[in-house]
Formats: C-alpha cells, structure tokens, sequence
C-alpha cells in the first residue's frame, strides 16, 4: 500500500494529483477531522485563559492585548482590513468554482470541497498549458537551494553561503553551512580560512533541515540555536525547517511550486537572523512583531521566479535544461488564477483566529467544549463576512490550528497579510532600482540589519521613501478590479 503524511493545512498537495474522487475524498475528510475529540477542551480552555489575563491586564479581549504591540496598533485595524477584502475574495472564489465544476460536469464527475485542488490543476493546464507534473521536473531541492535561494542572496546582499561537512547536524540529513560576508577582511583568530575565499568572513552558521521524519511536526519554519548580539559577541546559529518527504529510492525530491516559494520564504526569515547586527540580543533579527516578521521572508519570495534566477537554478532533473520560456509564462499567467480561493482559505482562517481571541472573559466562559459547538461558532464567524462557502474550507480549522493554539500566532495569524501588504509594495521598489546589488544592500542596511532596534513605520518609510500603499497587493492577488 500507500502511506501519505498528512501536512499541516486542510487541503493536501496530493488532492491535485490523486485522480479517484474516492482517494481525494477520504484524504481531505482525515486532514479536516484532526483533533475533533481530542484537542476541543484545550483550545476552550486556553481561549478562556487568554481572555481572562487580558482582562487582568485592562484590555477588552487576547486580540486586543496581543495587537496593542504589532505594527497594526489596534485589533480594529486588523479586523477591518479582513473584512475589506472578504467581499472581493468570495467573488473571485464564486467564479473559479463555476469555471471548476464545469470542468468536473464535463467529466462526468460531481464536484465537491475535496476535488478543488484536482480540478483547479486539470484548469491550469487546460487554460494556461501549466502541467504541475511537468513542472516538478525542473526544481530538484538541491538546485533550487544552492543556486537558487543562496545564488539570490549571494548577488542581493554581498554574502555566500558553503557547505561545512566539518559539522555535523542534529539529525539525519540535517546539513551545515557556514554564512560568509563577503570582502571583508579577517581577524586575527578566525578560524577554518580553509573553507573560504580570502577576505570573506563568517558570519553566521545555517542548518537545513527539509525532510520529514516519524517525530517531527508538520509545516516549515525558522528558528535560532543562537541570537546575533554585539554585547554578548555572539554569532548567529540559524535553522531552516520543511517537511518534505524523501523519495524512498533515493533520488532528488522534485519540489511543486508551492514548496519552491516554502524554500525562499523559510530562507528570508533565516536571512533575518543571520544578518542581524544590533547590540542587544533582544531587539536582534526575528524579535520583531509578528506583521513584521513576515515581511522579509515575504520579500525573498519574490525571486524565486526571477526571470534571471530562475534560469539558472530551475533545470530540468534529467536533461538538465533550463526551464522553458513557454512553461515559466505559463506560470506567470496562471499566477492570479486561484487567488479567489487562496485568499478566502487564508482570510477564513484568520477571521476564526480573532472570532476566538476578540471574545471578552465573560463570553468565553460560556463557550462549550463540544465539536458541535466549535463547527458553530467557526461556522458564524465565516457568515458574518460572506466567507461561508461550503467548498472552501479555513486553511487551519480551529482543532488543528497550530500557529494559534501551539506556535505563537494567536490573534496574529493576520500578520501575513499585512506584511504581504508591505511585502507587494516594498518589492515595487525593487523592480524600479537598476542596481540590485545596492538596493539589496539597502534593505539589508535597514530592514534585515536592524532587528527590533528601530520604529517600523520610520523604518518603512526610510526604505521605501513613504507609508505603504495596499495597491500592489490588490494587483498581486487578482482582487483590485474584483
């Protein structure tokens, strides 16, 4: 038989391709039924918990206390640029599930919540002659890393990044690099000159952990081992973690897109913390706000399709051929199609996080622990905006929603919006400046340097020349003539 790991959002990359309706089916009904027993009277009790100390602490609500710190300054501001977007997202989506079920009608087959995925990749090829298959055979991991994601901020901000086989990680296929500045002179005591070009100086230690294991959490994220500080004189030790599963025979995984854009996105935040140079420990790379820390890591997204990048790294596992002209179009064409439902999914999901966290002491304690009472209230918190489709669920539904319950992001699961927000504009900038190398070293110098250690509006509007503009994430996302 077969065993595929369940990832961490409701829908599951195999639904694109797993062709019996049956298959997809029963793989969506185990991701989206996680936690229904148990996990219900820990996720009561600690929105209970979180309500009560913010009312200890004189705030109406958690989203209120968590939010009072974030860049967005109030729970009102985060709640209405969710509910500015709705409208459009729900329209968008309407229309890609006509165009979907059409294309199930076509084949004879009923279109249901667990066929979307299957249906929207048959579309992307149909319409924009995008075959995901064939797509996969051009982003080996090992390519898409060391000349793609290092080979960008390599030509970005001065630095490289080589492999230190010296070191040994913490776990099988754990591997370690050594982050070096380059041209900059060496000290007196530093030490493995072996390993690097002369005058290039190490910076920092990256270890990459990419392959799923029986112990290890689904998802990907970036953490530190050691925080840059200049009063402790510590360099920083980084980890990049995903979740992809090894070929059983051996061979390169072939990454999809979206695993593509995890490797660039996990790589800014680790460039976040590698490039830090502040003198506390505590103001230094990632110690920021959560509608911050998503900004960086937004940003290097961005090069993952380069069209100069993404010539060199993407080649196909066999022939080793660039990617064709025709396919990388293809993608750029097909890049607004779907936005309907990655948005909704995204915005259903973090609605739910401030339904549950905008709640008084008073109202959470009357919240039951059943998983009737969840599916309800989740159910009108997605009425209330028009995001109550029944063939698109929350990216995260409320039992196995990770980032809120167990990782850090209650009230903030938001924050990836609104640093999209400074992302889509921030990056404007970039494509105005002919000298990549000095805009890289600009945003290094203000954003990716400074941690925590500066205000972040007066940092944005340093950088960009003025307060962000939500225009370009309109554009982005499909939804400025919606």
């Amino acid at each position: 038989g077969y065993v595929i790991p369940l990832e961490l959002p409701t829908v599951q990359s195999e639904q694109s391709r797993l062709a019996r309706e049956g298959a997809r089916k029963k793989l969506y009904a185990a991701s989206a039924s996680r936690g229904s027993e148990n996990n219900i009277p820990g996720l009561i009790e600690a929105v209970q918990l979180r309500a009560e100390r913010a009312e200890l602490l004189g705030y109406a609500s958690h989203a209120d206390y968590v939010i009072a710190e974030e860049t967005a300054g109030s729970a009102d501001a985060a709640r209405d640029m969710l509910a500015d977007l709705a409208p459009a997202a729900a329209a968008n989506a309407a229309g890609e599930h006509k165009l979907l079920a059409e294309e199930a009608t076509l084949n004879e087959q009923d279109f249901h919540a667990a066929d979307w995925p299957y249906w929207e990749s048959k579309v992307r090829a149909r319409d924009f002659s995008l075959d995901e298959e064939e797509l996969r055979q051009y982003f080996p991991l090992d390519k898409v890393l060391t000349q793609g994601v290092f080979a960008a901020a390599e030509r970005l901000y001065g630095i490289s990044v080589v492999p230190r086989e010296d070191l040994e990680g913490y776990a099988e296929g754990v591997r370690v690099w050594e982050v070096l500045d380059k041209g900059v002179e060496h000290g007196e005591n530093d030490e493995h000159e072996d390993n690097v070009e002369h005058g290039d100086k190490g910076i920092g230690l990256l270890l990459t952990d990419y392959f799923g294991r029986p112990t290890k959490r689904g998802g990907a994220w970036m953490s530190q081992f050691v925080g840059q500080s200049g009063l402790l004189e510590r360099k920083p030790v980084i980890v990049n973690v995903l979740g992809i599963t090894k070929p059983a025979d051996g061979s390169q995984p072939l990454l999809s897109l979206d695993e593509v854009h995890t490797l660039f996105h996990e790589f800014g935040h680790a460039l976040h913390g590698l490039l830090s140079d502040v003198h506390y420990p505590t103001f230094a790379g990632t110690n920021v706000p959560r509608d911050w820390v998503e900004f960086p890591s937004q940003i290097n997204e961005n090069w993952a399709l380069d069209k100069q990048l993404v010539k060199q790294y993407a080649r196909h596992v066999d022939t080793g051929e660039p990617i064709p002209d025709e396919l990388l179009d293809a993608v750029t064409a097909a890049s607004e199609f779907g936005q309907g439902f990655a948005t909704s999914e995204y915005l259903a999901a973090s609605i739910i996080d401030l339904a549950w966290h905008s709640l008084s002491a008073k109202d959470a304690a009357t919240l039951e622990a059943t998983p009737e009472a969840v599916d309800a209230f989740e159910e009108e918190a997605l009425r209330a905006v028009g995001l109550d489709n029944p063939h698109i669920a929350p990216r995260y539904r409320s039992t196995y929603f990770n980032h809120i319950f167990a990782g850090g992001y209650s009230a903030g699961y938001y924050s990836y919006l609104w640093a999209e927000a400074l992302d889509a504009d921030g990056f404007e900038w970039f494509k105005e400046q002919s000298d990549l190398r000095a805009a890289g070293q600009k945003f290094r110098d203000l954003i990716l340097s400074r941690g925590a250690s500066r205000d972040f509006g007066a940092t944005y509007r340093d950088f960009r020349g003025r307060d962000k503009d939500v225009a370009p994430l309109l554009k982005r996302r499909g939804l400025s003539g919606a």
